[in-house]
């Protein structure tokens, strides 16, 4: 992380969205999850989210799903002084660290969903590593936009492949619990 030097840094972990004036260094650890970082160039606000999945079977406005993560990151940096006009974005993730066989694997329906999300937003996407089998370690500096990624060594992919399928199954009954409600 040399070229990125400051002392300043934040994790973000599934479902976390953080943006933020002060230049910081986010950093996440992906594997079939995306990350996007969100930048206003002139006013240099920057933040990242780390999204699990593009979309919900359900209603829920939680930031582990696309939309709401994408609009909640576009509006964290609004409160911090960007303009949304200005936004530019970079991508990172979308793996298929499993091996799975379904197709379209969890990582490449969050990378399309990104891509179209920003096109569909006019959020220009300036830099992306999406996709591949490698799971990755992103730092991200808020204030000028440099980017560090990495591919996550042996251990550490495992953790994500951990993190990633516990966190799945233990909230899988929750996106079941927010869907119809019949009043009698």
């Amino acid at each position: 992380m040399e070229h990125l030097q400051l002392k300043a840094h934040h994790r973000i972990y599934i479902g976390e969205v953080y943006a933020s004036s002060e230049p910081l260094i986010l950093q996440t650890l992906l594997g079939s999850c995306v990350a996007v970082c969100l930048r206003d160039p002139v006013s240099q606000v920057g933040g990242m989210n780390h999204i699990l999945l593009p979309w919900s079977s359900s209603e829920a406005h939680e930031t582990r799903f696309g939309v709401h993560a994408m609009e909640l990151l576009i509006n964290e940096t609004m409160k911090r002084g960007a303009l949304r006009s200005r936004l530019e974005a970079k991508a990172f993730g979308a793996a298929n660290v499993l091996h799975v066989l379904q197709r379209p694997s969890v990582g490449e329906m969050n990378a399309a969903f990104v891509r179209e999300f920003l096109a569909t937003e006019g959020i220009p996407l300036l830099g992306h590593r999406l996709g591949g089998t490698q799971a990755l370690q992103v730092s991200f500096r808020t204030d000028t936009g440099r980017t560090l990624v990495r591919t996550a060594d042996g251990s550490r992919l495992q953790k994500i492949v951990h993190e990633e399928e516990s966190y799945r199954i233990a909230h899988r009954g929750e996106e079941d619990a927010t869907g119809d409600i019949t009043l009698f």
